[in-house]
């Protein structure tokens, strides 16, 4: 009885939000006061102006003028020329980087959509409205009769009409509806636009859509247009109520064409531990306009170098003794080049010299305008870090900051650590080993032609400098005191977590049909693996500081964390025998086969699917597939030559829910036959 009182405590005390708790900072109050000085909220909505306009597409000239730009400030302030460049990668739709094929370059001069019949109208217009023409379309002219069908985006959407030589009008993605109707079908061109929620409430934005041709595609790519719902609705209720609807679809330049991916860099030199980086790191492209997402990200990147660069060179901020790399990269592409081309690009887990990242995508969003709130997301399972708990507890001092500028806000911060998520850059460093957090909002306007500016504020882009500016100064510098303090904090903290786990093995035997011969198995597995997790954890200290005082705290709180696992897991037997859970270990024949990883990077999203045969594909597609995007992300990340089919299967289950192991097995196996993945002799 006493250990199932114990159970309850554990579990309500995992239940108290943080920030209920006694707080106190881990940065000193003369290095917050300082950033908060100079770094300018400001300024940097300045650059997310200057940026915005800019038509930046992955590969296309505008994305260069964009790159120039940003080199150019980093040269008026101060950044020598070994020390801020641009890198550029040949970009023309054929070229892979590891897995990923590069993006074709693109350039066009103007488009032009207008309907001809039953009356003249112009609907859309580029250069504009950048959004209008669907990204790399090539330049053509069509004059054609307009067919609805529908998302356009599969077979059964085009059952019964035909397309061949027509613009289609669907509400797919336009690459999508463009494979199908023109590529697969033969229509002309596409007529895209965007029906959710959020276009029927905002009627008259539209969505950003590209064709990302694939190598074999490119030699039949035509063009498309995105056209807002309020313009997509009329026509197709002209087509639904039988009239004959023509347009007219003009755009001229040189379209794709091979051209570069360019990644700008900025450097600021460390001291005496210059050979370990921590990186920061934003997408720079995206179609003109697109503020938040993510002139806001580059902007406040820009601010940092600035501000950073001059307290240095003013003698108010000593030379930081590790080296922080700002890098302004194409989103994924781009990132993958640059990994590519740099193999030392690795964490301390395979031996590297890049202790941390932060990733900031999407850091401006007005919060009074658009109703968002920041995200910082977590490092996974995979690689443990201290790097989260360092953001949340810079980021929770910063919401306790008054942080003004006088064209900004008066919001608060709104702020909650997430798990891990992907969706950017920080996946490509943390495939590397590399810790990677993300900064981030979400909002309505996401790839639309409303992210715009107007909804970008000066106070939470200065929060988003000073929360990812605080993090890389303090553990660059990490002293030995403050790693002690910090190795305390992470051992709280971990408490906190294992304390979740447990509450989550615990509401699992609750749940499941009793008795279950493996729900103990499930139990003990998520337990053990979060015990591990957070050892590793309060371990990562050492990356950053591995005196013998900070030494002596990390085997403190490690020994700590082992006893409440041995605690938490008698205490559930407790729970388990109670309950009619059969408190043994099942023992199933493992897996024991080791996979090791052929490529660096995350592998491409449509792998492996995209090189099965059609009969193997359908299991993708099928009800025992299940696996979510973060969890085969996740799962590729635990595959490190040492661990078994079954170790993957175990950890994998232990940070998401249980998964069979014929599922992990299966996706394991697949590949390794489209290549990119070996077992091990």
């Amino acid at each position: 009885m006493k250990r199932l009182a114990l159970l309850t405590v554990v579990l309500l005390a995992a239940a108290e939000p943080v920030r209920a708790q006694h707080f106190a900072p881990l940065l000193d109050r003369e290095l917050r006061d300082l950033l908060h000085d100079e770094l300018s909220g400001e300024w940097a909505k300045d650059h997310v102006i200057q940026i915005s306009r800019h038509h930046r597409i992955q590969g296309s000239r505008g994305y260069r003028h964009s790159a120039n730009y940003v080199l150019e400030r980093l040269r008026s302030y101060g950044f020598a020329d070994e020390d801020a460049y641009i890198e550029s990668y040949p970009s023309d739709g054929r070229i892979e980087y590891q897995t990923w094929q590069s993006p074709s370059g693109w350039d066009i001069e103007r488009a032009e959509l207008r309907m001809v019949e039953p009356y003249e109208e112009r609907i859309v217009g580029y250069p504009e409205v950048a959004m209008s023409l669907i990204t790399y379309s090539n330049p053509g002219s069509v004059t054609a009769e307009l067919v609805w069908v529908g998302q356009g985006t599969s077979d059964a959407d085009y059952t019964g009409k035909d397309v061949a030589g027509k613009f289609i009008l669907a509400t797919g993605y336009g690459g999508e509806v463009h494979r199908y109707g023109v590529l697969k079908y033969g229509a002309a061109a596409v007529v895209a636009y965007l029906d959710d929620d959020r276009a029927k409430q905002y009627p008259d934005m539209l969505q950003y859509t590209g064709m990302w041709p694939r190598a074999h595609e490119l030699d039949d790519v035509t063009f498309g247009f995105n056209i807002t719902n309020r313009q997509g609705e009329r026509l197709r209720t002209m087509l639904e109520s039988g009239r004959r609807v023509v347009v007219r679809g003009e755009v001229s330049g040189i379209g794709l064409e091979p051209y570069y991916m360019d990644v700008v860099v900025a450097r600021i030199p460390g001291g005496n531990r210059a050979d370990e980086t921590l990186v920061i790191v934003g997408h720079l492209d995206h179609p003109k306009e697109s503020a938040n997402d993510n002139a806001s990200g580059s902007a406040a990147m820009l601010d940092m170098a600035r501000s950073i660069r001059e307290l240095i060179d003013g003698g108010r901020l000593p030379q930081p003794q590790r080296s922080l790399l700002f890098l302004w990269v194409p989103e994924w592409n781009g990132t993958m080049a640059y990994i590519d081309a740099h193999a030392e690009m690795t964490g301390p887990r395979f031996g590297g010299k890049y202790l941390a990242s932060i990733n900031l995508d999407m850091v401006g969003e007005n919060l009074e305008l658009l109703h968002s709130r920041m995200n910082l997301t977590s490092v996974p399972w995979s690689i443990p870090s201290v790097l989260t708990d360092v953001v949340a507890n810079v980021a929770e001092m910063v919401s306790r900051m008054n942080i003004r500028t006088p064209r900004g806000s008066l919001s608060e911060l709104n702020y909650k650590v997430t798990p891990y998520s992907g969706g950017s850059d920080h996946m490509m460093f943390i495939d590397r080993k590399v810790p990677a957090v993300m900064l981030g909002h979400s909002d309505y306007t996401h790839h639309t032609s409303e992210d715009t500016p107007d909804k970008v504020d000066p106070v939470e882009l200065e929060r988003s400098e000073l929360i990812a500016a605080a993090t890389m100064l303090y553990l660059s510098d990490l002293s030995t005191q403050q790693a002690v303090d910090l190795t305390y904090l992470a051992g709280a903290n971990g408490a906190r977590r294992l304390g979740a786990a447990a509450r989550r093995a615990n509401s699992l035997m609750a749940t499941v049909p009793s008795p279950i011969a493996d729900a103990w198995d499930e139990v003990r597995n998520i337990v053990s693996h979060a015990a591990e997790w957070q050892r590793e954890v309060v371990s990562s200290v050492l990356h950053f500081n591995d005196d013998r005082l900070v030494r002596t705290a990390v085997a403190s709180m490690q020994e700590q964390l082992s006893q409440q696992e041995e605690q938490l897991l008698r205490a559930l037997e407790d729970r388990a025998r109670v309950t009619g859970v059969a408190v043994t270990v099942r023992g199933t024949a493992a897996d024991q086969r080791i996979p090791a990883r052929k490529t660096r990077g995350p592998l491409d999203f449509g792998l492996p699917e995209s090189q099965l045969s059609e009969g193997e594909v359908q299991w993708y597609s099928s009800a025992e597939f299940d696996l979510t995007g973060t969890e085969r992300f996740e799962l590729v990340n635990l595959v490190d030559g040492v661990r078994s089919v079954s170790s993957i299967r175990n950890a994998l289950s232990a940070e998401f829910r249980p998964i069979p192991l014929s599922v992990v097995a299966h996706y394991l196996e697949d590949l390794v036959e489209v290549g990119v993945v070996a077992w091990r002799q």
